[in-house]
Order: C-alpha cells, then sequence, then structure tokens
C-alpha cells in the first residue's frame, strides 16, 4: 500500500489527468479541451470534470503501473481480469491459455497470494480509489456551478463505493482510505466498516440524476439504488434489498429488452435494460477510454480467425465448461445467443469445435470483424434488479411475488412459469437463473460465495473436466489471499485464513 500511495500521488497529478482529459474530448461534449500545469488543478469547473473522469478511465483501460508487476498494462478494472478472475474461480469457466499460470490457479483454485490476477486487480482499485478520493476532496472548494459541483461529487462517490464493494467481497477486511492523505502503512478496516462506507456512498449517489438525464456511461441515481439493492441482498438484509430493487422497478426506466439476443448488439448500448454499464470503443458518444474490449479476443475461438477472412484476433483464452452449458435447457433462447459450438467458415462448411465457447459479446451483423469488441461490460443490468427483488421477496416469504418476477426473466428467455412455495427450492432456481442470464458478467463466484454453494458447484462442474484435484472448497475459500507485494510494502495488512 505504501508503494501504491507514493506512486499515485508522484503519477495522477502530471500524466493521468492530462491523459484523461485528451483521451475524454471525443466522448464527452462537457470535456475539457486542453490540458493543464499540474499547479492548476481543481481551480476551476473544467478541471472537477477532470478529475472524475479519471475515476471513470480506470473503470475501462488506464492502468498505467509502469513501475509494477504489469509495466505498460492498459487493463482497466472491467477490462478482462476483474470478469475472468470471478468466472475461472466458479463452475463457469475454465482456461485456454496457455501460459497464463494465475488463470490456471484460478480455474482450480490452486492460487495462493502471489497471484498475478490478483494483484492487478488490488492495485488497479486501489488506483481509482485514490482518485475518487481527490475528486470528493477537491472539487467542494472549487467556485463553479453548484448543480454540476454536487453531482461530480456523488458520482465520485458512486464509483468509491462500487470500487470498495468489489474490493470488500474479494478480499474482506481492508484498508478503508476515503481521504487523499493518509498514512503510508494503513491498517484493514473490518468488512463491516468497509459496508457501512458503501452504503453511504451509494445513498449520497441516489441523488443523481436519472437515467436519460445524463451522459451515457455516468453513474445515475438508478444505478445506485440498483447497487444498493444488491449490497443489501449480500448483507442479507432482504427488507432493504426489496424496497431498493422496487424503487428501480416502480421508476419505469428501465425494461428487458424482449429478446435475450438484444442486450448485447452495439445498438443496444446504453439501451433500456443497461443501467450502469462500461464503454468501450466509441460507445455511442458514452464514457470509454479505450479502443476496444477483450469480450471477443478471449471468448471466441481462435479457429473463427483462420476460417474466416474478415475475422482477426479471436483466441479463445477462456471456455465454458460443459456444466453450465449442459445447464441450459435445450428450449432456453439464451442458449444460442451464448454458446459457440460449430461455425460456418468462408465457403459455408461447418468446422466443428473441441470446446464450448462464449458469443454473446459477439455483435456478428454490425461488427464481422469480431476481434475486438466496441460493446458495453454490463456491470449491473435491470434483469439483476428483478432478480434480486425475487430473491428477497422469497426469504421474506412473499412467494407470489418473488415467482412473478423470477419468471419475467425465465419468460423472456422462452421458458415457462415456475410456481415454488419452498425457500430452498426457490433459492436454488434463483441462483441457477442468475448463473445462466449472467455468464461472462463477472457475477457467478460472488453468487456462489454469497450463497454458501462454492464447493459443491464448482466439484460437480470440474471434477471430471481437471486431473488436478479440487481442494474443499470451505469458508476460507469465501475471500481472496491479499496480495502478498502488498503485505511486503505494508506490514499491517493482515493474511486471510488458509493463506
Amino acid at each position: 500500500m505504501r508503494n501504491l500511495i507514493k506512486y499515485l500521488k508522484r503519477l495522477i497529478p502530471g500524466i493521468l489527468l492530462c491523459m484523461v482529459i485528451v483521451s475524454c474530448s471525443d466522448f464527452l461534449e462537457e470535456d475539457p479541451q486542453n490540458t493543464v500545469a499540474q499547479n492548476n488543478y481543481y481551480a476551476n469547473e473544467q478541471d472537477a470534470i477532470s478529475a472524475v473522469n479519471a475515476i471513470y478511465a480506470y473503470l475501462g483501460s488506464y492502468n498505467l503501473d509502469f513501475a509494477g508487476p504489469f509495466p505498460g498494462n492498459t487493463a482497466g478494472i472491467y477490462h478482462s481480469t476483474f470478469w475472468v478472475t470471478s468466472g475461472l474461480a466458479s463452475d463457469n469457466l475454465k482456461n485456454n491459455q496457455l501460459g497464463a499460470v494465475q488463470n490456471d490457479q484460478l480455474a482450480t483454485f490452486s492460487y495462493n497470494a502471489e497471484n498475478a490476477n490478483l494483484l492487478e486487480i488490488w492495485r488497479v482499485h486501489y488506483k481509482a480509489i485514490y482518485l475518487a478520493n481527490i475528486a470528493i476532496e477537491r472539487i467542494p472548494g472549487i467556485e463553479m456551478d453548484n448543480t454540476l459541483k454536487n453531482r461530480l461529487v456523488n458520482e465520485a462517490k458512486f464509483l468509491r463505493g462500487l470500487m470498495y464493494f468489489n474490493m470488500v467481497r474479494m478480499f474482506g477486511d481492508i484498508p478503508l482510505i476515503i481521504t487523499e492523505s493518509s498514512p503510508l502503512n494503513v491498517n484493514a478496516s473490518p468488512a463491516d466498516e468497509i459496508y457501512d462506507q458503501i452504503i453511504l456512498d451509494f445513498t449520497d449517489a441516489e441523488a443523481l440524476p436519472p437515467d436519460g438525464s445524463i451522459a451515457e456511461g455516468r453513474a445515475t441515481g438508478g444505478a445506485a439504488k440498483a447497487l444498493l439493492a444488491k449490497v443489501y441482498l449480500t448483507l442479507e438484509d432482504y427488507q432493504k434489498a426489496s424496497e431498493k430493487a422496487l424503487e428501480v422497478i416502480d421508476a419505469n426506466t428501465y425494461e428487458l429488452w424482449d429478446n435475450f439476443a438484444d442486450v448485447f448488439k452495439l445498438s443496444s448500448r446504453g439501451g433500456k435494460e443497461a443501467i450502469f454499464s462500461v464503454g468501450f470503443g466509441d460507445a455511442g458518444g458514452s464514457i470509454s477510454f479505450w479502443e476496444v474490449g477483450q469480450f471477443n479476443v478471449r471468448l471466441l475461438p481462435v479457429e473463427l480467425s483462420n476460417a474466416r477472412s474478415q475475422v482477426s484476433n479471436t483466441q479463445g483464452w477462456q471456455t465454458a465448461t460443459q456444466d453450465l452449458y449442459d445447464a441450459f435447457d435445450v428450449n432456453d433462447e439464451r442458449r444460442n445467443v451464448i454458446f459457440m459450438t460449430e461455425f460456418l467458415d468462408d465457403d459455408g462448411v461447418t468446422v466443428q469445435l473441441d470446446k464450448i465457447y462464449i458469443k454473446k459479446y459477439w455483435d456478428e451483423a454490425a461488427d464481422p470483424t469480431a476481434g475486438g469488441s466496441s460493446n458495453d461490460f454490463p456491470v449491473i443490468r435491470y434483469a439483476e434488479v428483478l432478480l434480486i427483488y425475487a430473491e428477497a421477496q422469497a426469504e421474506l416469504g412473499n412467494f407470489n411475488t418473488a415467482n412473478d418476477y423470477l419468471n419475467l426473466v425465465r419468460n423472456r428467455a422462452g421458458l415457462g412459469d415456475v410456481n415454488l412455495t419452498g425457500l430452498a427450492e426457490f433459492k436454488e432456481a434463483v441462483l441457477d437463473e442468475r448463473r445462466k442470464e449472467f455468464v461472462a458478467e463477472g457475477i457467478r463466484w460472488f453468487d456462489l460465495v454469497r450463497t454458501e454453494t462454492l464447493d459443491e458447484k464448482v466439484h460437480a462442474a470440474k471434477d471430471d473436466e481437471y486431473a488436478v484435484s479440487i481442494p474443499t472448497l470451505g469458508p476460507d475459500y469465501y475471500v481472496f489471499p491479499i496480495p502478498q507485494r502488498e503485505r511486503d510494502t505494508n506490514p499491517n495488512l493482515p493474511q486471510n485464513a488458509g493463506f
């Protein structure tokens, strides 16, 4: 942590904000057009906007870790490592990337505190948190329009809350840094205190404008409410989870697309089902800081690049487990949208694949090249709010309502209604529905931990797929180890049990 703070204090004012100012110019009409000297930062409205845009930049691609283990790496929080880690450390994904030992370790639960993915996740999240702290502290002192000032501060709080929500679920007790200046060797705070801060940040962010009243890609009041519902569900406060989810539902701002395939069309970016997403490519005018995401690079097969002249750079680094594929009913319309088991080459000949690949992010008609993705990463979408509400209502004993909202998601997939009256069977049904609805969206590991089904589900899916023996995944595996390189520089950081 000491190296992180010293590095950020030196780097961010002099390099990152200047780069973000330039990078944002094509995507935000309110973005400044000129870089400014370091000693003039935070002096006017344009500086305030730049400070908040710098936080958004870390969601997509700006990881300027020149001094770290990934020099020059441009992978931001939602670029790939975060959602890949959640998928591999579950029953959903397998690693197919040769030489990526860190991914093999996650897929087989043989990782330790030296895992490179975990270090990258830790560092880039705390960089974004530090940027949020700068914005929250410095923007109030700028003479500018008060409405915009309050909005920018609340956007920074939203983003800080999101970062801490990811981190506390992954690592448990972690440093709680909410000011620009903090001790070099920060102590870890109990997870309960981290959650208290998350709730404070998201609650303040509820005052943000609604979707449609602010540029696409920016935080909204609806996104804050949706994530609060998810926080309360995680904390097993089902009454508050229900209340916040219902506020989102009753606002009538969001809807499900009629067809599941429409969710991932490029024309649907920022559309009616998107509550908060991270943009890649031109992102339809929303906030975006990198040319493409890595959805298709990682998830589509290399055979596709070999057999299609227009396609390039599909690597197939992560694949689906057979268990995930088999979980889909043959009548489930999502199955053909999500998976690729064969395709036609340029001559119309069928190419059979020996692994199960994921194609949901590829809008073939709009982007026949496939090798990159201008699609958004869905941090939270309306389908999840419906399932949060369904699960919370079942926990409160309101099964009629719970079934109604579960069935909204099932019906969109072409499946019939269920009418479940037992809590255990309903929780299993909604967990299964979430698995199928949110493939490769960075959710599955968190769900298995939250429901304490990690051991059962992973062994059922992977025991027959790996020669290596996967350990018993008890409570020690409900958090990841604190990266050892962070503990080496900060002796006050503890290590999680079992690591």
